[in-house]
Order: C-alpha cells, then structure tokens, then sequence
C-alpha cells in the first residue's frame, strides 16, 4: 500500500490545472531571465589566452571554431586528478548530443581543464565522447575565470562575481575541522574518485562560461558556477517530474558515478 495520497481523476484534474499555472509562470520567468544573460555587457578579453588541444595549441580565439559564438564547460579535473569529477563526468555525458545543434545555431561547445592534455584526452576515451577538451594546464585561463586555486589557497575564485562566493573554501577546509566533517557525503566520494584529498578536490571548481567573437575581438559574456550549471544536468529535470523526484534525501549527489561505475556498485 503505498504512502502517497491517493485521488479521484477530479482531484487529480483540478491540482494538476493549479499546477499548470505555476509551471508557466516559471517558463515566462526563465524567458525572462534569459533576456537578461543576453542584455549582459560584454567585457573584452584581452590577454590572448592559449590552450592545448589534441590538434596542438589553439587560441582562445581559435576554439571557436569559424563561429562566432563559444560556450566552456569548465570540467572538475585538476593536474593532480587520476580522474574525471564523476560530477562534471555526469553533466558532460549529454553534450555530444547537442553539439550538431549547437554548430547549426553558430555556437561552439567544449571543456576546458587544467589537467595535462594527455590525461583529458585518455579520459576522453573511457568515457566515449567526442567533443572538443581543452588543457589549460600551461595557462591562467581557470584562474582568471574563477575555476581553479593559487597554489596557497583551496578555491579563491579570481573574478569577483557574486555566485563564486559558494565556491569559496579558501583555507577553512584545512584549518576548521569541524567545517571539513560536515561538508556533504559527495564530497568525499569525488575527491576519493578522482584519487585526491579534499584539498586537491577543491582546488579545482565547475562553471559555464559564454563568449563572442567579431572580427578578432572576442568578449566575455556569461558566468556561472555551483547550481548554476544544474541546466545541463539533464537527468535532474527529468527525475523533477518522475513519481519520487530526485529521491536524495539529506544527501544530494551521493547517488552518482561515473555512467560506467553503475554497475560496480
């Protein structure tokens, strides 16, 4: 017998219109909210920042690709990693989907990381996808975008924007204890996934980054990090309508591995 509250078709139709009306509401708001990214200004990018892909060095530039519009995931996978962010390893298991249609509306989508190319590319392999990854293991491009520490700091995102404040653990981790034991139960499970310690794990963050290119100018146009990514995790707005949601109790995201780590369980 289930637990749930059981109704009539009647009650069933008349919740289900009240509900309608609000998921609406919510789609109005997140054309809204789009507008909003669009109307962004665009900030120049000076520096000319160089990356290192299977096919050699490319400028920041030049991963656009002939188009003149780039998205950046920016991929959990430190130098010191053995592995990919299982994590960011989820969300990026949906984009060689997507590529096709994002080229044919004049966007270009890749990761970037700050592990060695070599490592990105192997990983690459084993997880049987086919967009473009980038290195920036020889550049600053993660810590001028926020997604990567200095060397005496656990994750002090270099550009002020007001979200990468959640990412801030700076040295807490080492010196508070106590703040380290109640940090949630993924947590752990990653850093122990990708073969590092918690300091390692978060000396390294996850974000979206947007850019434009007219002529050989290119602008910085979009940022964001922590739940602000969540849009590309694709499994959750389907779970957010299955019978029993995401199901993840007091401890989100301990649930995932890597798509070919189910098993293993």
């Amino acid at each position: 017998m289930t637990s749930h509250r059981i109704g009539t078709r009647e009650e069933w139709l008349t919740a289900s219109a009240g509900l309608l009306e609000r998921e609406k509401e919510l789609t109005r708001m997140g054309d809204d909210l789009a507008r909003q990214r669009r109307e962004l200004p665009w900030v120049p990018v000076e520096k000319d920042y160089t990356l290192q892909t299977e096919h050699g060095a490319r400028t920041l530039r030049e991963l656009f690709d002939g188009r003149s519009q780039l998205v950046v995931y920016h991929f959990m996978f430190g130098p010191g990693y053995d592995a990919g962010c299982p994590t960011c390893s989820s969300t990026a298991d949906s984009f060689n989907g997507v590529l096709a249609h994002l080229n044919a509306r004049d966007v270009t989508m890749i990761c970037v990381s700050s592990a060695p190319i070599e490592k990105l590319l192997a990983y690459r392999e084993r997880m049987g996808w086919n967009f473009t990854w980038a290195s920036s293991h020889d550049s600053d491009f993660n810590l001028a975008f926020g997604v990567s520490a200095r060397e005496d700091e656990t994750h002090a995102p270099a550009a002020p924007w007001p979200e990468a404040s959640e990412l801030v653990l700076q040295k807490v981790l080492r010196d508070q204890p106590a703040v380290r034991a109640s940090l949630p139960l993924v947590t752990f499970q990653n850093a122990s996934s990708t073969g590092t310690d918690l300091d390692g794990y978060f000396s390294e963050g996850h974000g979206v980054s947007t850019f434009a290119r007219q002529g050989d100018a290119v602008y910085h146009c979009y940022t964001s990090y922590a739940r602000g990514t969540e849009f590309l995790m694709g499994y959750y707005a389907i779970l957010d309508r299955a019978p029993k949601g995401r199901d993840e109790g007091d401890q989100p995201m301990s649930w995932l591995r890597r798509r070919d780590e189910y098993d293993r369980q």
